[in-house]
């Protein structure tokens, strides 16, 4: 198992990230969440999952280890692959999935494209022993490497994230400019706006327009 990889980041993409280590460049799959903490050139430090099928190997790459826990107790749960896995991660933090799981809250796991009504009923079910109490609020943030500039337009990495979850571009622009005041927000108050809540804000919105 390859636990975690640490070195410069080569390049980025909406849904990976290239980290150099030892001269080989190793693509880590992402949320945007994590993403959003990386800069090219920069070190970084990822937990790692690797998911063996017949005719591939990919690994993800997390913020912390609680990140890579849950995203692997999650796959525990029929129905639920790495790439599902990878979504909740994406709307949700562990706490959050955590709460939700514990207070059977359907409307969160329904917030995760690809997750429908019965689905979240037949998650909350089983992922109730599992995943355990809320840690605290370790966010994908909270364990990332210091941000310096030079990073891609939140709006932009933003859009390429929610068409990276299955939303039409169209769709995609309308949830951007609706959460454009809260970015507008953080600005104004000479803060970077943090892509992970911005994202989840962003599916609420199109949760509440399905």
């Amino acid at each position: 198992m390859i636990a975690f990889v640490s070195g410069t980041v080569a390049a980025l993409a909406p849904d990976a990230a290239v980290v150099e280590v030892g001269g080989v460049g190793i693509a880590v799959q992402c949320t945007p969440g994590t993403l959003s903490g990386l800069r090219t050139g920069q070190a970084a430090r990822l937990a790692t999952s690797l998911v063996v099928r017949e005719d591939s190997l990919t690994l993800y790459g997390f913020a912390d280890e609680d990140e890579r826990q849950v995203f692997e107790l999650l796959q525990t749960a029929s129905g639920v692959g790495p790439r599902l896995a990878q979504a909740m991660l994406a709307v949700h933090s562990p706490d959050a999935l955590r709460r939700a799981v514990a207070g059977g809250d359907e409307k969160a796991l329904t917030a995760v494209p690809g997750i429908g009504k019965k689905g979240a009923q037949k998650l909350l079910l089983e992922l109730k022993d599992r995943l355990g109490a809320p840690v605290g609020e370790t966010r994908a943030g909270a364990a990332r490497p210091a941000q310096a500039a030079g990073p891609a337009p939140w709006e932009q990495q933003l859009h390429e994230a929610l068409v990276g979850l299955g939303y039409q571009p169209r769709q995609a622009e309308e949830a951007v400019a609706a959460v454009t005041p809260q970015a507008g927000t953080e600005e104004a108050a000479g803060r970077r706006p943090d892509l992970a809540p911005l994202l989840r804000a962003a599916l609420q919105t199109l949760n509440r327009t399905r």
